[in-house]
């Protein structure tokens, strides 16, 4: 998922939007794709380490997204996947042994030849000041290391930081996404 991929309606409905050439069947079993899908900065740690494995819990990538329209600026601008790595970790602190050998399952050598230091967690508030405690809390949910983790799209929408949505939005049918002509793209 890149940040470009962000639409607004003419009422101003602002909406993720992702490669369509990546969109899979909720119904369809899962199968292994390439791990090569997102610009380098919104990557989680498990893709950027050669996970190939996909899932309905919302992409990290959401949350570079949403810290990157408040603040202004990218999360992670890492350049290659070892300093990729080293950003988020440095940021997020590194993750606890159990959720590191998820994320690194088969990727151990690769991994450790990295030699990153541990780092402790810098609190959110520090990176995103702009943020209330609901946003910030909502940050932290959209950033968890482990996709199972991770709030799901339908939670995060209902989350507290969006209580000024009108409700309408919440029962927008599945097809308003495909009417086109009410929807305008800006690419930055």
């Amino acid at each position: 998922m890149e940040f470009m991929r962000v639409s607004v309606s003419a009422e101003c409905v602002r909406k993720l939007s992702n490669s369509l050439g990546l969109a899979r069947a909720k119904s369809v079993p899962t199968k292994t794709y390439s791990n090569e899908v997102v610009t380098l900065w919104y990557r989680p740690p498990d893709v950027l380490l050669g996970s190939v494995d996909y899932s309905t819990h919302i992409d990290m990538g959401v949350g570079c997204i949403f810290f990157e329209m408040v603040s202004g600026r990218p999360f992670f601008p890492g350049s290659t996947v070892e300093e990729q790595i080293y950003l988020i970790f440095k940021t997020l602190g590194t993750p606890a042994k159990d959720a590191l050998k998820k994320l690194t399952v088969g990727k151990d050598e690769e991994f450790a030849r990295y030699n990153l230091p541990n780092f402790k967690a810098t609190p959110l508030l520090t990176h995103a000041p702009r943020l209330d405690s609901e946003g910030l809390h909502l940050l932290s949910r959209l950033l968890e290391y482990e996709g199972i983790r991770r709030i799901s799209a339908a939670h995060a929408m209902r989350h507290p930081f969006f209580v000024c949505l009108p409700d309408a939005i919440y029962g927008l049918p599945d097809t308003y996404v495909y009417n086109m002509n009410c929807i305008s793209f800006y690419y930055s």
